[in-house]
């Protein structure tokens, strides 16, 4: 079996189980572009499905991401699929990290942001089941929603996200998304130049997350976004209720 191209990733500090570290000299939680990566081939599947279709699209994952390792152009990113189906998602973690890979993408990320209490058991669950030296990813997230999935341990987003909402005349804030179409914010903006905005977005957001957590502050961001989003509020609402020995594990005590 080849060598993997890992990506060299290494943790500074804690902000809660918020992880401030660096990629290759950049600091995290970062913003990606998918284009600089090499991510395995796997098989996708909706996130509401029959558990046998879940089980056969882990499996061939697994398989799949194998195979990768052998060719002539290895990858540097898994993708975790299962699903809404934990344990096949920890599985599916679990054969990766053994296959060598170190950075993955949590797979139908858009989907489970409009499943608040899913979102949270799964992030929560994967983290504690990863190797904290492994990277884990996220695709899809909306700007106001970055702060508390750092908060929770996610390591890096894609900038797929300014793009797609780009297509759609949707602009991005760091606390909500506008319709164009119903919010006369800006007049005659190209599709381009809303993708730039939101991409702008998305790395301002991500500055504001880094700072938080060297000033040990991050908490505070993330009720203050909180406050601007039902599902955002309803997340962090279940975080404090049912896990609180994960918050307290890596939060420091004055």
């Amino acid at each position: 079996m080849k060598d993997l191209i890992k990506i060299k990733f290494e943790i500074k500090s804690h902000d809660g189980p918020g992880r401030l570290g660096k990629i290759e000299n950049k600091e995290t939680p970062i913003l990606l572009n998918k284009k600089d990566y090499k991510i395995a081939p796997n098989e996708g599947s909706s996130y509401n499905i029959q558990r046998e279709i879940a089980e056969k699209n882990v499996k061939n994952t697994i398989s799949k991401s194998k195979k990768a390792i052998e060719s002539e152009n290895p990858c540097e990113i898994a993708v975790i699929q299962g699903s809404k189906y934990i344990d096949l998602r920890i599985e599916c973690l679990k054969e990766l990290e053994k296959l060598g890979y170190n950075a993955f993408i949590i797979a139908n990320g858009d989907d489970l942001l409009l499943h608040p209490r899913e979102l949270v058991e799964m992030i929560v669950s994967l983290r504690e089941n990863i190797s904290p030296n492994n990277l884990l990813l996220f695709t899809f997230a909306e700007p106001s929603f970055i702060p508390f999935l750092s908060y929770l341990g996610i390591d890096g987003f894609f900038n797929d996200s300014a793009d797609y909402y780009s297509y759609l005349n949707v602009l991005m804030t760091p606390t909500k998304s506008y319709d164009l179409n119903e919010y006369g914010l800006y007049d005659n903006m190209s599709r381009e130049e809303i993708a730039i905005y939101n991409e702008n977005t998305l790395d301002l957001v991500l500055r504001e997350v880094r700072a938080h957590m060297k000033n040990r502050s991050l908490r505070n961001l993330v009720e203050e976004r909180a406050a601007s989003n039902p599902q955002n509020m309803t997340a962090l609402r279940i975080l404090d209720k049912n896990y609180q020995e994960y918050l307290l594990k890596n939060t420091h005590l004055y």
